[in-house]
């Protein structure tokens, strides 16, 4: 999504911005603020020439000098040796302190943060359930734990225009025939009947396209082994929902007293009938 006259919000909401980045770039940015510090502060103490030991034209001895004030790791053949080092070695420890919290605070964060471990069909399928059109979505619980109290909830997002010409994305909730589970271990069919009330009665794979609908899909529920509510979204485009197609079954049988799930073939799809003058379609 592209925001036109938005103002970035990245050191406004550092904090936000590093716990939603991947672990990689945190990393990355961590380093280059750690060494970009110790940068400064090296050349700084190179102008004030109070490191005793230290080349006073090596860079490379007063930035290792200033690695060792910011890391509290103690003077060896180098230390401050005038008023200005000391003072600037105050500076660089005071610095070290806060950046070092920030630092502790942001990993603890990160690692304490519950998730979710589900995995979405790439594909969304529409065909026929007990003689009704259905859109059908599957997830699967990656953990194999109880999700308990799982909640479903599942909407269409598109442009529409008002009596009075207005352009807006309008949001309408899809009804489920079974939004909650006490459990959710293994996979979850989430499914929708396509009647003459749902929003995407008579809609065709073109006019899902052209009023530019998106399906949102949210899990919500409670981890039991870590006591904590995670969740788990997806959204599905016109072109990743399938007419007339079903997801293949993953669950075999019973070996050695444990089911079996093969999720080789969760994003599988075979075709299926779909009745699309109940889902208020023209016969092809």
């Amino acid at each position: 999504m592209t925001v036109v006259g938005g103002q970035p919000y990245g050191v406004r909401d550092l904090y936000h911005s590093l716990l939603a980045a991947s672990w990689k770039r945190v990393i990355g940015l961590v380093t280059l603020i750690f060494l970009l510090i110790n940068a400064l502060f090296g050349a700084a103490f190179m102008l004030t020439g109070g490191v005793a030991n230290a080349d006073p034209n090596s860079f490379r001895d007063h930035f290792f000098f200033s690695i060792h004030t910011f890391g509290t790791i103690g003077y060896g053949s180098m230390y401050p040796q005038s008023t200005a080092a000391e003072i600037l070695m105050t500076a660089e420890a005071l610095t070290s302190l806060f950046t070092n919290a920030m630092v502790t605070g942001l990993a603890f964060a990160r690692f304490a943060r519950p998730t979710a471990r589900a995995t979405w069909s790439k594909v969304a399928c529409i065909s026929d359930r007990e003689g009704v059109p259905t859109l059908v979505i599957r997830v699967a619980n990656e953990r194999l734990n109880h999700v308990v109290d799982a909640t479903m909830k599942v909407a269409v997002i598109r442009a529409e225009v008002t009596k009075e010409g207005e352009r807006l994305r309008r949001v309408h909730d899809l009804t489920l025939m079974r939004s909650t589970s006490p459990s959710f271990i293994l996979t979850w069919m989430t499914m929708h009947p396509i009647t003459k009330e749902s929003p995407l009665y008579g809609m065709t794979a073109a006019q899902l396209q052209s009023s530019e609908s998106e399906i949102i899909v949210t899990l919500t529920g409670l981890d039991e082994t870590l006591g904590q509510t995670i969740h788990s979204r997806t959204s599905y485009l016109p072109s990743e929902v399938r007419y007339g197609a079903r997801f293949v079954d993953v669950i075999g049988g019973v070996q050695d007293g444990k089911r079996v799930i093969d999720l080789t073939k969760f994003h599988d799809t075979m075709p299926s009938p779909l009745n699309r003058e109940a889902m208020g379609l023209s016969p092809e």
